[in-house]
């Protein structure tokens, strides 16, 4: 095992996980800039 291993051990050790649903803040501000395609939307002829 390397330093780093040991290190990344300590640190999530005690962790707590939490799960987030819904889109990012970043990507909300960013969602007039993106395109159709990049928003998920699709195209139906």
């Amino acid at each position: 095992n390397t330093v780093a291993d040991a290190v990344l051990d300590r640190l999530v050790h005690n962790a707590h996980r939490i799960e987030l649903a819904g889109d990012s803040m970043r990507k909300q501000r960013a969602s007039p800039l993106l395109t159709p395609a990049e928003n998920g939307e699709t195209y139906n002829p």
